[in-house]
């Protein structure tokens, strides 16, 4: 059978026979297999293989582990952690195998460049040296020679999942999904503040419970038909801890971990700040949000806690994504496309209208709008008009309007 150093069965691995015959299968969800009906005397390799699921079982809190590992701080215990923890499979454990899984983390990387997703090794190997598991080359077949009449049955392997040095991966279906309960909440803190179409705005995240917080790692979420951005300017968080592969989709991956033993930050600390140019009128706190989109959010405090990622916006607008607002159309003065903004405190049926100064309705857009920020595209050619119009916003419990100008 194959399972991992606690004894959780690994399922799907393939199991490959060579030999006077040649066999392959899957490991069931007890991590089982055989092969039956082989010729005595014969010599015959078992090889387990299996790869893809890359980010199975791999968080951020596995580059907290590494780097305490590569530090002295807190050494990995057992050898096969130490294989787990040997990314690059480079026979040893350094800052590249961090920098490789956290590329993983943050989407930059989707495979391993010089490994697998899974090792194995012979189970009744014993290490000679286990805080040195590269000290001989360990077994990663079973070889058996002058194959008994009665078969064998202990040909069971060690399975590690590569990147993953808490051992939380799923490693069958048995298991079910194992979630831990978040102990709360880790908050970045950012100044809300009104953003106007065309202008710049430095957005400088800090977080009030940074010093006891070992890492985070988490998807940023930005409005992208209302922001755009410009840059990620470096605090205590790198250039590194970002991954952009879905910026044009309006997300940022982020991961970063605190190196141990290094000075504690403190609230005012500037992490990071990202640079946005702003597309519409618009509230920050209705454009800006985290989720688990690409990277799951989570992040971990030096008691144990697991904690879930969220931004608090302070300010002039204290919780401003709970109020209804409608926004100054941008442009305008416009002539083709302009672009109607207004913020929900919750989902709903929206209805907007546009009319002429006597109050001839001229358009009617019907839409389900979303809690946050919202944007309606209009363009002038279907107006049968010029000049001022009215358009206004219409939920079930609010309604504004505002005034706006086409040019010919």
């Amino acid at each position: 059978a194959i399972a991992t150093e606690v004894n959780n069965a690994v399922e799907d691995v393939q199991v490959s026979l060579s030999g006077q015959a040649s066999a392959s299968m899957m490991t069931n969800s007890t991590g089982s297999y055989s092969f039956n009906n082989l010729q005595q005397g014969y010599d015959y390799t078992v090889t387990p293989r299996r790869n893809g699921d890359y980010l199975n079982g791999v968080s951020t809190f596995d580059l907290v582990l590494m780097s305490k590992h590569i530090l002295g701080v807190q050494p990995l215990n057992s050898p096969y952690k130490m294989i787990a923890a040997d990314v690059n499979n480079s026979k040893s454990i350094t800052t590249l195998d961090l920098i490789q899984l956290r590329k993983l983390i943050l989407s930059i990387d989707t495979q391993m460049s010089n490994n697998t997703s899974w090792r194995f090794v012979k189970r009744s190997y014993v290490f000679p040296r286990p805080n040195n598991p590269w000290f001989e080359a360990f077994p990663e077949v079973v070889n058996i020679n002058n194959l008994p009449g009665t078969g064998i049955s202990n040909a069971d392997f060690v399975a590690i999942k590569v990147g993953d040095v808490n051992l939380d991966a799923q490693t069958n279906s048995l298991l079910g999904v194992q979630g831990r309960t978040m102990a709360g909440a880790f908050a970045f803190n950012v100044e809300d503040v009104e953003v106007k179409a065309g202008q710049e705005y430095t957005v400088a995240f800090t977080a009030a419970d940074i010093a006891s917080i070992e890492g985070y790692q988490a998807t940023l979420v930005f409005n992208n038909s209302a922001l755009e951005l410009v840059d990620i300017v470096e605090g205590e968080v790198k250039k590194e801890n970002f991954g952009l592969v879905y910026a044009n989709e309006g997300l940022i991956t982020t991961s970063w971990n605190q190196i141990a033993n290094s000075e504690q930050r403190n609230a005012n600390t500037v992490m990071f700040s990202l640079v946005f140019r702003s597309k519409a009128d618009a509230r920050l706190s209705g454009l800006l949000s985290v989720s688990s989109r690409i990277t799951k959010a989570e992040a971990y405090r030096s008691n144990g806690d697991l904690l879930d990622v969220a931004i608090e916006f302070a300010g002039t607008t204290v919780a401003a994504a709970n109020n209804f607002e409608l926004y100054q159309n941008t442009p305008n003065p416009f002539k083709g496309e302009t672009l109607i903004g207004f913020n929900l405190p919750a989902d709903g049926k929206v209805t907007v209208t546009i009319s002429d100064v006597t109050g001839k309705v001229l358009k009617l857009v019907r839409l389900d709008g979303v809690m946050g920020y919202n944007n309606v595209v209009v363009n002038s050619n279907d107006l049968p008009a010029a000049g001022v119009l009215y358009y206004t916003v219409e939920t079930a419990g609010h309604t504004a309007t505002k005034k706006m100008v086409i040019i010919e």
